[in-house]
């Protein structure tokens, strides 16, 4: 269970997803897109926290192994 919250998202990658997750939220809170744009709390969370659960179970790494 440790590895699926290790670092495996790198800068760039983490960047897009806080873009992306912070743009679906402000359109779904302005109603533009519906609630299904609330989704976007996904993204912006792997974005900030630097892991995704998704790229641990396929061995997926976007950052420097350190």
């Amino acid at each position: 269970m440790n590895n699926l919250f290790q670092k495996n998202a790198g800068s760039i990658d983490r960047g897009l997803r806080i873009g992306v997750g912070a743009l679906l939220l402000i359109l779904a809170a302005q109603g533009s897109i519906g609630v299904w744009g609330f989704i976007g709390i996904v993204p912006l969370l792997t974005g900030f926290v630097g892991s995704c659960p998704v790229y641990s179970l396929l061995g997926v790494r976007t950052c420097k192994v350190s």
